[in-house]
């Protein structure tokens, strides 16, 4: 298990215009060889827009993109005609397949913040589409066959324990709250990364939420 700290992540964005972000991952000018992907993720992004700031229109391609907002309300809208508010609780998925490009956005008079997590397809190409799941229930898994991955939301109450999924890579995010994973315990912004998972409990220290994907 390789735990990373939240203060262990990439400082990015742009503060004078209201953008704070940070980056798991190697991500833009913060080039690491040796930290690109781990299963099929390759970015998870924690990102703060403050009321009327965000990302204008920009392209992706050949990524599934999956954006879980932990507060506030985020404005999605795409160059396929989508445009949607995404809430806390809600599963946001953009499959950005041969390209397409979209804006983010924090309309509201609140904070916006939200985890924005990259994975790559097992297939390159195809259409661009878009899903988004409304206030998913806890413990109904995600799915994104394209990539080969499952996201599992958990939302626990202190001391309940939680079995984190067996698989050849298993990415457990907390979102907010405590947890002790394998003699480890984590806090908000932290993650671990777990190769062949198996028979792993996390247990919550402090009422808190968790993303664990799980990932062939």
């Amino acid at each position: 298990m390789d735990v990373r700290r939240a203060d262990e992540r990439y400082p990015g964005g742009d503060a004078a215009a209201g953008i704070e972000s940070r980056h798991a991952f190697s991500f833009g000018p913060h080039y690491d060889p040796g930290n690109l992907r781990f299963g099929a993720l390759i970015a998870c992004n924690e990102e703060r827009l403050a009321p009327g700031a965000g990302f204008d229109e920009h392209p992706h391609s050949h990524t599934e993109i999956v954006t879980w907002v932990a507060e506030g309300e985020l404005t999605h809208r795409d160059t396929a005609g989508h445009e949607t508010t995404v809430r806390a609780g809600d599963v946001q998925r953009l499959s950005s397949a041969g390209g397409v490009r979209h804006v983010e956005r924090n309309d509201g008079a609140a904070p916006l913040t939200f985890v924005q997590m990259w994975l790559a397809p097992r297939d390159a190409g195809g259409d661009p589409a878009y899903e988004i799941v409304r206030g998913i229930a806890d413990s109904t898994p995600y799915a994104v066959p394209e990539a080969g991955a499952m996201l599992h939301v958990r939302r626990l109450t202190a001391g309940e324990r939680t079995a984190v999924p067996d698989g050849a890579y298993v990415y457990v995010h907390v979102v907010r709250g405590a947890v002790r994973l394998d003699g480890e315990e984590l806090g908000p912004g932290d993650a671990a990364r777990v190769t062949d998972a198996d028979g792993l409990d996390a247990v919550a220290v402090t009422p808190a939420e968790l993303l664990l994907w799980e990932m062939s």
